[in-house]
């Protein structure tokens, strides 16, 4: 299994992780859902109106958390705004559910980033951290 895909399917298992970003020299940190693949770069989701969003647009640098099974996975690095449709459908389409409060395309409010120059660890008390580059 390729870096990326394994990163994917941990942050799909754990089913909730938690992005921290920043604004000025405050962290924020909440709760996401979604990660999707799409032409072999890791993408994320979020609304274009809400904070999170802008603080992505302004410092792409974040990084993740999530726990399963006793494991934990840390990502770090950096986010890039994809405005095409087709990135914005190819996550809308892996997340149905979600084309209830969101839309695609020029007028669209979903916004999707993905991953640039990012290091994920693996971690548990009980092996050696794994370390994931992609």
């Amino acid at each position: 299994m390729e870096a990326i895909e394994r990163v994917c399917q941990f942050l799909k298992d754990a089913g909730t992780y938690y992005l921290a970003t920043t604004e000025g020299d405050q962290p924020h940190v909440r709760p996401f859902g979604t990660a999707h693949i799409f032409e072999n770069k890791l993408y994320i989701q979020t609304g274009n109106g809400k904070d999170v969003c802008h603080q992505m647009i302004a410092n792409g640098k974040v990084e993740i958390c999530a726990m399963y099974k006793g494991e934990w996975i840390r990502i770090r690095g950096t986010v890039i705004k994809d405005d095409r449709q087709e990135a914005e459908e190819a996550m809308l389409s892996a997340y149905p559910d979600l084309r209830k409060m969101y839309t695609t395309g020029a007028n669209g409010n979903t916004a999707v980033f993905y991953f640039e120059h990012a290091t994920a660890s693996i971690s548990s008390f009980t092996h050696e951290p794994e370390i994931l580059t992609f």
